[in-house]
């Protein structure tokens, strides 16, 4: 057995009997898993891994720092099976919280203060391997083995690949005011399956209790149907002002160049009117824009369009007034955080294994990670 103080070999009593099997009482005792690596050994090996650049690197850390010798494919398996339990944990609602709306409160030092909890959401692409590229692995792998010229055991059935490079993850985050309180959650599976992701954590939370709850996106209209159709308790959603921004200005850049002060000045007046005055007065100068530019109509349309489509989300004006944030900062950091391990260089992953490693990540960034460990301790008495 690999522990934290190195390999323990045990001697064990099995008893068996006709009818009822085989069975050996210590292992229960010995490990809670019933395997041949330790608790202590599997979040080592987790933690390790979640701030490595690759398996073989975290087990090279992994020897260094407890002496702990296992090579990079066993870490890769041990820490993969690690991940689908935390998303079983997750999905089976096991991993208590040990916070919810009625603790969000934006002057924690204020007993009087109201609730808030804000909600979002975005998609965030994962670098994965083809099917094509399976079958070119599993092809050299073959060569290789016909070279060598000796016997050797039949491959894996081949599991399929994806159909591109890259897939979109979805990502999900409830947090307060402070960001004392956070909870985040990712998936590999479609718009629906963010939906469900969306209502299944704001029920752990208990979302419906926040006296205010206000949800900031990035504008994209599946996050928008998704939030309507799981029927989230939302106070308001608001369109991020920086995704507001990066529009305005792709199009500044289009029109007018990188450089121009004229495009740079117009950009930073109409984002000001819509910061300070709203979505109205900023469509009438949005307007008279569009009717007296010489050029770039094309690039005018596109903008005028996503302003247009995002009426109702445009309103910061009334989201100061209230003390409200108007920008999605908190969501956009947890999907590089989430993703961060997925993402570097060369690296290409089955879906289903990418989201393991998010679900690992999602423990630390929810605050839950020795929640969890505790919780797959077995008592002993």
């Amino acid at each position: 057995m690999l522990t934290v103080n190195g390999r323990v070999r045990l001697w064990r009593r099995r008893w068996h009997s006709a009818k009822g099997g085989s069975s050996t009482p210590i292992d229960a005792w010995v490990d809670t898993a019933e395997s041949t690596i330790s608790l202590g050994v599997r979040e080592m090996a987790c933690r390790l891994n979640g701030d490595g650049k690759n398996f073989d690197k975290a087990a090279a850390n992994l020897a260094r720092t407890a002496q702990v010798q296992v090579c990079g494919e066993t870490l890769r398996v041990l820490v993969e099976t690690e991940g689908r339990r935390v998303l079983r944990a997750q999905q089976s609602g096991q991993l208590a919280l040990e916070w919810s709306a009625a603790d969000c409160r934006v002057d924690p030092k204020a007993a009087a203060s109201p609730t808030r909890v804000y909600v979002g959401s975005d998609g965030v692409m994962v670098p994965l391997v083809t099917d094509a590229e399976k079958v070119s692995r599993r092809t050299k792998i073959k060569e290789r083995r016909r070279r060598r010229g000796k016997k050797a055991k039949p491959l894996p059935p081949r599991k399929p690949g994806a159909d591109q490079h890259y897939k979109e993850f979805k990502i999900v985050a409830f947090y307060d005011e402070t960001e004392a309180h956070r909870l985040v959650a990712g998936t590999r599976g479609d718009c629906e399956a963010a939906g469900r992701l969306m209502r299944r954590e704001a029920g752990r939370i208990h979302l419906d209790q926040a006296d205010e709850k206000v949800g900031n996106v990035d504008g994209s209209p599946w996050i928008r149907n998704q939030v309507e159709r799981q029927s989230l308790p939302l106070d308001d959603l608001g369109l991020d002002f920086y995704h507001l921004g990066e529009n305005v200005h792709k199009a500044r850049r289009e029109i007018y160049g990188e450089e121009d002060e004229t495009g740079k000045r117009w950009a930073g007046e109409l984002l000001h009117v819509f910061k300070h005055d709203g979505y109205e007065a900023a469509w009438e100068q949005l307007l008279e824009w569009r009717v007296e530019l010489p050029r770039g109509r094309a690039a005018a349309d596109r903008l005028v369009n996503y302003v247009s489509e995002r009426r109702e989300m445009i309103k910061y004006p009334a989201f100061r007034a209230k003390g409200w944030q108007i920008g999605s900062g908190p969501t956009e950091a947890t999907c590089k955080t989430l993703t961060a391990r997925l993402k570097g260089s060369g690296m290409r992953w089955d879906g289903d294994n990418a989201e393991t490693i998010m679900a690992l990540e999602a423990l630390t960034q929810s605050g839950q990670w020795s929640a969890y460990w505790k919780s797959q301790l077995r008592p002993t008495g």
